[in-house]
């Protein structure tokens, strides 16, 4: 019997993107490179590249590329696996399979463009959505999908809290959910809300004295990282 002979292999290249997402005052940004090289020279993208050697773990690609893109050291944030993204005809270089990254994080410093980014900068979420800026690549996708896991997170977590001062008023924590939400929220029902969740917050039992009105309540994060019930976003807006 003939041995049968092993298929060819289709060359598949590894890459690493990432998403930042963080809140600068009240608006809600994601880090973006301007690419340096082709394709898509001059063109807003996610920072990421490459695999560099066969021996390179992926998540170790991320954190490097991270680095060497941005200058941003990624070892001290909370870094989850996004997914996979792999359609044939994504990368016009050849068939490219990208593992991306997400990460979450308030107070984070102004990047430093380097390797093949000539730019680095903090871009407003809503001017990618309104179509002012675009992305190369597949990387609006991306970014949809890491924003629909960012707005899911603060439903179910208390995410929220780490974008406030170590004290806080509701209508702080309120700003934080309409930034990332991209959504007015009632205040009086988004009070009532946050006051039902056990654990959430807590209060400082101070308050803050405003020019007008009356003075505001002050808290702080609760024990609870996971929100029972979950303050869910208004069904027109998921």
């Amino acid at each position: 019997m003939q041995e049968k002979k092993p298929r060819p292999r289709p060359p598949v290249l590894v890459a690493v993107d990432l998403v930042i997402l963080t809140l600068r005052g009240s608006s809600f940004q994601v880090l973006l490179i301007e690419r340096g090289n082709e394709p898509f020279r001059g063109s807003r993208a996610l920072p990421g590249g490459f695999l560099k050697r066969i021996d390179e773990d992926v998540y170790d690609a991320a954190l490097r590329e991270l680095q060497e893109e941005t200058d941003l050291d990624g070892v001290g944030l909370h870094i989850e696996q996004l997914g996979f993204y792999g359609k044939p005809d994504r990368d016009p270089r050849g068939r490219v399979v990208s593992v991306v990254y997400l990460a979450i994080a308030p107070g984070l410093p102004e990047p430093v463009a380097g390797t093949d980014a000539t730019a680095a900068a903090w871009t407003p979420v809503e001017e990618i959505i309104s179509g002012r800026v675009a992305l190369a690549f597949d990387h609006r996708q991306i970014l949809d999908d890491a924003l629909e896991r960012a707005r899911t997170k603060l439903e179910g977590t208390a995410l929220a809290t780490a974008f406030c001062a170590p004290t806080f008023t509701i209508a702080e924590l309120q700003r934080v959910y309409e930034a990332v939400w991209g959504v007015e929220l009632d205040p009086r029902n988004f009070y009532r809300k946050v006051q039902g969740v056990s654990g959430f917050i807590v209060s400082a039992g101070t308050e803050r004295r405003a020019t007008k009105g009356r003075p505001a309540r002050l808290f702080h994060a609760g024990q609870a990282t996971v929100l029972h019930p979950p303050i869910t976003r208004p069904e027109s807006n998921k």
